[in-house]
C-alpha cells in the first residue's frame, strides 16, 4: 500500500516540480537567441532559395510549395488555397491563447532580375522578375521564429497557438482584404508582421506619416473596330477613350489634395495601329491617407471612365484587383518589441558587406554612406502625413492588434521596387539581418505568449485608441474576387529560363557559390 501512495505522489508532484523548473520569460528569450543562431545556415539557405525563385504575384507556387512543405514536415497543419486564392495558405501549430500569427510577403518585382553581390545592372536573365523588393527573406524571418518557438512549447509545454501567413501578391495590394473577409483573422489575439529594411526598427499609430492606404482598379474599354484609313469613322476607339480618361484625370490633378498620389499604366493599347482598337484598359492606382479620401478618389476615377466612354461613344466597366488601408499599428506591441530589438542590436557588417553596399550606394548617384550600424529608437507618430507608400497588411491592423518589424536585410537610399534593391538579397547583409529580425519576432512572441496581461493591453489600445473613432469598411464588394489570372503570361514566358538557376543547397552552400559570384563584385574602378 505504502508503494502505490508513493508513486502516487511522485506522479501528483512531478507536474509541479516541472513546472517550477520551467525557465523564466529572459531565460526563454536567451534561449530563443541561442537557437535562432544554430538555425542561420537554414536561415541562409531559405532566404537564397526563394531568391531564386523570382515569382511575381499570384504566380508563387514554387515558393509556397517549399515554404509549406518546410512547415509541414516540422508538425504544422496546412490549409492550401486560403480565401479562393491557389497560392495562399496558413499554417498552424499548437491549441489555445494567445494566438499568434506572423506573416511577411513571397511575391517580386517585375524585370528586376539581377546577380547578387554584383554592384552593377547585371540581371541573371534579361527582362526576368526578381527580388528588387526584398520579399524573399521575410519567410524565412518568420519561419526560423516559429520553429524556435515550437520547439520552445513542445519542451516546456506552453500554451498558445502559432499561425504563420504568406503575403501573396502584396506588390498588387491584393489578398489581404480577402484573408480579413473570409474571416481567417477573427480569432486572432496578435500579428507580428515583418519586412525587409535597411534599419531595425519598428513604430506604432502611423509611425513616420510615409504610409497612404490605396485602391488598385482597372478600367476595360469596349468600342468597334475598323479599317483604321478606309472607314474610320465606322469605329469606336476604345484607346481614344483610355486616353481621354488619362487626361481628365490628370487635369483633376491640380483639384486633389497634396496627400494623394495616383499613377496609372496602359495594360492594353490595342493591336496594331491601322486597326481601331475595340478594346483597350488602363490600371490605376489611387491612394490617399484615410479611408473617406480614398474612396472619394475611386469614385472620382469611375465617374471620369464613364465620361470618357460616353465621349468616344464606347463603354466601359472596371475590376477592383486589390486594396489597403492605411496601417495603423499598435503601442503596446511596438514597445514591447522595441525592446527586443534593442537587446538584438545591429548584425556585424565586414568590410566585404561595407564595400557592396557604398559601391551600389555611388553607381546610383547617392552618398556612400555604407550600411546602418545603430538601431533606431522608437519614435512618436509623425504630426504630419505626408503618404507614399501602401502595404495590404493595413486591412489586418485595422481587424488585430499588429505591429510590422523591418530587419536591417538591404542597403539604404535604394530607390525600391527595382533590381538595385536585389544586389544584396542573396548576399551576406540579407542572411544576417534575416537571423537578427528571426531574434526579434521569436522574443516577441514569447512576451505576448507567457504574459497575457500584454494581450488584454494590446486590445485595450486597439479598442480604446485606435478604433475609438475610426471603424474599418472593406473597400471589396461582395462580388469582388481575388485576380489570381495576373502574371500568368509573365511567369510563363520566364519559368524555363529561372527553374535553370533555382538554389540547390544540396551541392552549394550559398546561391553566390552556385552562380560563380566573388563577393562582393564591384566596378574596377568605382
Amino acid at each position: 500500500m505504502k508503494k502505490y501512495l508513493a508513486i502516487a505522489s511522485i506522479l501528483l508532484v512531478a507536474p509541479l516540480l516541472s513546472a517550477q523548473q520551467a525557465p523564466s520569460l529572459d531565460a526563454l528569450k536567451q534561449e530563443a537567441l541561442v537557437e535562432t543562431d544554430k538555425m542561420q545556415t537554414f536561415t541562409q539557405q531559405m532566404v537564397d532559395q526563394i531568391f531564386s525563385y523570382s515569382e511575381l504575384g499570384f504566380q508563387e507556387f514554387e515558393t509556397s510549395k517549399y515554404v509549406t512543405g518546410i512547415v509541414e514536415k516540422n508538425g504544422f497543419e496546412i490549409e492550401k488555397g486560403i480565401a479562393g486564392i491557389p497560392t495562399a495558405w496558413v499554417a498552424t501549430y499548437g491549441s489555445g491563447k494567445p494566438v499568434i500569427a506572423f506573416i511577411t510577403d513571397e511575391d517580386c518585382i517585375p524585370r528586376a532580375s539581377q546577380k547578387p553581390g554584383v554592384a552593377y545592372h547585371d540581371p541573371l536573365i534579361e527582362g526576368a522578375p526578381g527580388h528588387g523588393e526584398g520579399h524573399n527573406s521575410g519567410m524565412a524571418v518568420n519561419v526560423t521564429a516559429a520553429l524556435v518557438l515550437k520547439k520552445q512549447m513542445d519542451k516546456y509545454h506552453l500554451a498558445g497557438t502559432i499561425k504563420i501567413f504568406p503575403g501573396i501578391a502584396e506588390e498588387l495590394v491584393a489578398t489581404k482584404a480577402f484573408y480579413v473577409r473570409a474571416g481567417y483573422f477573427k480569432d486572432v489575439d496578435i500579428v507580428l508582421g515583418t519586412h525587409v529594411g535597411d534599419e531595425f526598427s519598428t513604430s506604432y499609430s502611423t509611425g513616420k506619416g510615409i504610409w497612404s492606404g490605396v485602391v488598385s482598379v482597372q478600367y476595360f474599354f469596349h468600342g468597334k473596330a475598323a479599317h483604321a484609313a478606309f472607314a474610320p469613322w465606322d469605329g469606336r476607339s476604345a484607346l481614344d477613350a483610355v486616353e481621354l480618361m488619362d487626361v481628365a484625370w490628370d487635369f483633376n490633378r491640380e483639384h486633389l489634395r497634396l496627400s494623394q498620389r495616383s499613377h496609372r499604366v496602359i495594360i492594353n493599347g490595342g493591336e496594331q495601329p491601322n486597326v481601331v482598337p475595340s478594346e483597350a484598359a488602363v490600371w490605376y492606382y489611387f491612394r490617399e491617407l484615410d479611408y473617406p479620401h480614398i474612396k472619394s478618389l475611386y469614385e472620382l476615377g469611375n465617374t471620369i471612365a464613364d465620361s470618357a466612354a460616353k465621349s468616344t461613344g464606347t463603354t466601359v466597366d472596371h475590376k477592383l484587383v486589390g486594396s489597403a488601408w492605411p496601417p495603423f499599428y499598435n503601442k503596446v506591441i511596438a514597445e514591447v518589441q522595441q525592446k527586443n530589438i534593442e537587446a538584438v542590436g545591429m548584425p556585424t557588417w565586414t568590410d566585404a558587406d561595407q564595400t557592396l553596399a557604398k559601391a551600389v550606394q555611388k553607381e546610383i548617384g547617392k552618398n556612400a554612406t555604407g550600411l546602418k550600424e545603430k538601431i533606431e529608437p522608437l519614435s512618436a507618430p509623425a504630426e504630419h502625413l505626408n503618404g507614399g507608400a501602401s502595404d495590404d497588411v493595413g486591412d489586418i491592423s485595422w481587424n488585430v492588434p499588429m505591429v510590422y518589424l523591418f530587419y536591417p536585410a538591404n542597403i539604404p537610399e535604394l530607390p525600391g521596387h527595382s533590381w538595385v534593391n536585389a544586389i544584396a538579397m542573396a548576399t551576406p547583409i540579407a542572411h544576417k539581418g534575416s537571423t537578427a529580425g528571426a531574434k526579434v519576432q521569436a522574443m516577441t512572441a514569447l512576451d505576448f505568449l507567457l504574459k497575457p496581461e500584454l494581450v488584454r493591453q494590446a486590445w485595450d489600445y486597439f479598442r480604446n485608441v485606435q478604433t475609438k473613432q475610426a471603424k474599418y469598411e472593406s473597400f471589396l464588394s461582395p462580388d469582388d474576387k481575388p485576380a489570381i489570372e495576373l502574371n500568368t503570361e509573365k511567369m510563363q514566358k520566364f519559368l524555363p529560363q529561372l527553374k535553370k538557376l533555382y538554389f540547390d543547397p544540396s551541392k552549394y552552400k550559398t546561391y553566390l557559390e552556385q552562380l560563380g559570384i566573388t563577393y562582393p563584385t564591384v566596378r574596377a574602378n568605382p
